[in-house]
């Protein structure tokens, strides 16, 4: 991958965050998962994050970008979330009566280039299924 370069800094950070809805709710279908990939191209953009791959699944998302260095990975997945959130429940009001106050659940799953492996993820989803 190609180094990055902010004004002070040259960089090569990637991240791979995986998040599920609250009670692992298959609600990532339909208009509700094109109108969540459109707000999280957005939400990263504005932040210059660059997205590297996406892959929205119906009761979970993986998410693997490259960050500026200024961007702490908690402070990235939390954004990315509670955007989502906010105008996916606005838009889509029935989602509120499925997943109750927030969209999402608090947990996420996040691991630097070369760290992730299938088998990393899937142990991660198989421990977020009792939220």
């Amino acid at each position: 991958m190609e180094t990055k370069k902010t004004r002070y800094a040259h960089y090569n950070i990637n991240y791979h965050f995986v998040w599920i809805p609250k009670y692992r709710r298959r609600i990532l279908v339909g208009k509700v998962a094109e109108e969540f990939e459109q707000l999280l191209r957005k939400v990263c953009k504005d932040r210059e994050v660059e997205i590297l791959d996406l892959s929205v699944q119906p009761d979970h998302v993986h998410l693997f970008v490259s960050a500026p260095p200024r961007h702490a990975p908690s402070e990235l997945v939390n954004t990315f979330k509670g955007y989502t959130s906010r105008y996916l429940r606005q838009k889509f009001p029935e989602l509120s009566k499925q997943t109750g106050k927030g969209l999402w659940t608090r947990t996420y799953y996040v691991g630097t280039a070369g760290t992730v492996s299938a088998e990393t993820i899937k142990r991660y989803i198989e421990e977020c299924q009792d939220e």
